[in-house]
This record gives C-alpha cells, sequence and structure tokens, in this order.
C-alpha cells in the first residue's frame, strides 16, 4: 500500500501541514482565557471570510461533525408549534427529515428524484393557502449524488412566504458559490472538516442575529444543541460544555489559509479541478451519474460503475495505489461511486488518479 494517502472522499479532506500541525500543538484549559480569545478569533474570522457584516451576522461553533450542525440549526430555526418544509432529492434533504421527526418538530417533504435540483415551484405550491409553516430547509450541495440546489431561489419562497430560511452548506460552503444575504439565507450549517480545509469533527452555523433572539421564544430543545445557549456563551466569552480545543486552533489556521487564498479563489479552484475530472471520467469510459445539463457541485462527482465491476473492487485497487474515494449512497450503492475534488490536493495527483482509473477500467 501506498505510504501517501490522498482522500478523495467528501470529508475529512487533505489538509496542509501547518493545520495538522496546529492541531498537534499542546493543549490548554479551555476555560483559560487563552482559549476564549482563540474562540472570540476564529467566529471573527469565519464571518470575516465570508464577507458577512458583524453586526448582522454570528458564527456559533459546535463541537461535532456536519451533522450536529444541522441538527443545531433546525432546533433554532422552526418556530414553536410551527411545520418545517424540507425540499428532499437525496440522502440529506431526508436527513433533515429523520432530525425534526425525533425531536417532534412538525414536518413535511416536497420529494423529488435524486437526479433532479430543487423546484422551487413545487415548495412555493405546497406553501400556498398555508399558515401552518414556520421554516424551509434546503440541502445546498446535495452530497449522495453531487447536486447543487437552487438555494437563491428557494430562498425567495421562503421570503414570499414569510419563512425562516435553513440551509445545510455542510459541504457546499467555500466550495460552491453561495451568498447569504443574496439568498434571504436566516442559518446555515457548515464544518470545518470539508472546504474550509479544517479538522474533522468541528462544526459551525452562520445565523443572523435577530433569528436567534427569536429563537429564545422555543428554547432549548435539546442540551447539548441548543443553539442559544451556545451563541450566549460564546458572546460573553464562555463555552457551556468542553470543546474540541486542538481542532479550533488548527481552524484558525485553516481560516487564515482560506483568506490568503480568499473563498472566491478556493472556489475557481475546486471548479477547475472538477472540469479537469469530469472530462477525464468520460474519456475513460467512466459516465456521471447525474443526467447532461444538471447543475453539478464544484466538490464531487458521482460516477457510474462499469458492468462487470464493482466498488469494493474499486476502492481497494485505488487504496493500494495511494487513493482513497467513496461508496454510492443509499438507494444507488450498488451503481455508482463517489470521488470528491475538495482539498489541498494537486493537479498531478488528479492526473496520477485518472491514469490509476484508467488502468483499472482496461485491466
Amino acid at each position: 500500500m501506498s505510504d501517501r494517502i490522498i482522500l478523495l472522499n467528501p470529508g475529512p479532506t487533505n489538509v496542509s501541514k501547518a493545520v495538522i500541525d496546529a492541531a498537534a500543538g499542546p493543549l490548554f484549559c479551555h476555560r483559560e482565557p487563552e482559549y476564549f480569545t482563540l474562540q472570540d478569533e476564529v467566529r471573527e474570522r469565519l464571518v470575516r471570510v465570508m464577507d458577512l457584516d458583524p453586526a448582522v451576522w454570528t458564527a456559533v461553533l459546535i463541537a461535532g461533525s456536519g451533522t450536529s450542525a444541522m441538527e443545531s440549526m433546525i432546533l433554532a430555526g422552526v418556530p414553536a408549534g410551527k411545520t418545517l418544509l424540507v425540499s428532499d432529492n437525496g440522502v440529506y434533504g431526508d436527513r433533515i427529515v429523520k432530525i425534526a421527526t425525533a425531536h417532534g418538530i412538525p414536518v413535511e417533504a416536497v420529494t423529488q428524484p435524486w437526479t433532479e435540483a430543487t423546484d422551487p415551484a413545487l415548495l412555493a405550491g405546497r406553501c400556498e393557502g398555508r399558515d401552518d409553516f414556520g421554516a424551509l430547509c434546503v440541502i445546498h450541495h446535495e452530497t449522495t449524488t453531487g447536486l447543487l440546489n437552487p438555494v437563491a431561489e428557494c430562498g425567495a419562497v421562503a421570503k414570499k412566504y414569510g419563512l425562516n430560511f435553513l440551509v445545510d452548506s455542510v459541504s457546499g460552503l467555500a466550495g460552491d458559490p453561495l451568498d447569504l444575504e443574496a439568498a434571504n439565507v436566516d442559518i446555515v450549517a457548515g464544518t470545518g472538516g470539508k472546504n474550509f480545509q479544517g479538522m474533522p469533527a468541528l462544526s459551525f452555523c452562520y445565523a443572523r442575529r435577530e433569528k436567534l433572539e427569536e429563537a429564545r421564544a422555543w428554547s432549548p430543545r435539546s442540551v447539548y444543541l441548543d443553539f442559544v445557549n451556545l451563541y450566549d456563551k460564546q458572546e460573553k466569552r464562555g463555552t457551556p460544555f468542553t470543546p474540541a480545543v486542538p481542532f479550533v486552533v488548527s481552524l484558525r489556521q485553516a481560516l487564515i489559509e482560506l483568506e490568503e487564498e480568499t473563498v472566491a479563489g478556493r472556489i475557481a479552484r475546486y471548479c477547475e479541478a472538477a472540469r479537469f475530472l469530469r472530462e477525464g471520467y468520460e474519456s475513460i469510459g467512466l459516465p456521471l451519474w447525474l443526467p447532461a445539463g444538471t447543475p453539478l457541485s464544484n466538490c464531487l462527482t458521482t460516477i457510474r460503475l462499469p458492468e462487470g465491476k464493482t466498488y469494493t473492487g474499486l476502492h481497494d485497487y485505488l487504496k493500494e495505489r495511494g487513493f482513497v474515494i467513496y461508496a454510492g449512497q443509499g438507494r444507488i450503492e450498488a451503481e455508482a461511486f463517489r470521488i470528491a475534488n475538495m482539498g489541498n490536493v494537486a493537479r498531478e495527483d488528479y492526473q496520477r488518479l485518472l491514469d490509476t482509473l484508467r488502468e483499472w477500467v482496461e485491466a
């Protein structure tokens, strides 16, 4: 097996040596002033790197995977006694439904095929004549398939019907364009371990401060994931629970690197990598799973398995040669696999991947 592993799964991603070194530094107590100074800096950098107004927006750190940010967002974003409307065209839309259901929050889904982007007209049609909806949730990048949903158009629907607009952009932020203000987003879930090129298991949400004030009326719905409590404690240089201290340190370094590259620069780099790889897949005889014309994320591609080939065989062949990829998810597990192009990966590594895939196809 190769000593050097290139992660081509959608998080954790390959990160710089400086990010790894930051996480491996000496521990310090999370109740001391030096931690709170770090926490303040990271939250400020998160807001600044997305070019948000700090008087309007805040970033709240959550020790947990991206799903913890999704769950915290739902608990804070759906008003008491109201129903959550979810666009469901993949595993992560379905996960939002499961989160709401687990917490006893009324939820309805507008379900579409996994090959189709969210249709804002269907969402608007569901809202027409209804006064029981309180929030709309959409997945930005549906990592099940690599499909990109029209967030801004969905935000216009939320605004028209007076709904809080919640967005899961765990695998989209800093990899695919998303203007939170222009899209009328109220709360968005993100994570450090994907396009921000930090370590996994530290997530965050961006939220409009006014929406967190409104959420006091129905908070708390959880102990650990109470967004309002996390916000209040972090605003006052505190923390309700033990944070992921090494990963907060490493996220600081990742944000420094993102500020240097700029979000626009990173998106452009990912976009070019996706173009290069997709042209390569097609030339090898590995067709994309989504139909032509489907809006695709810059961050991940779902590919059809060739007839007579198995994912296990492909996975093991690539891992022996230094690459880790991802299986298809849910109902497409047997017919597809996924390759992400997130993280700190060089063009020559992508070319070597294509060469290796060609060898596997022709073997």
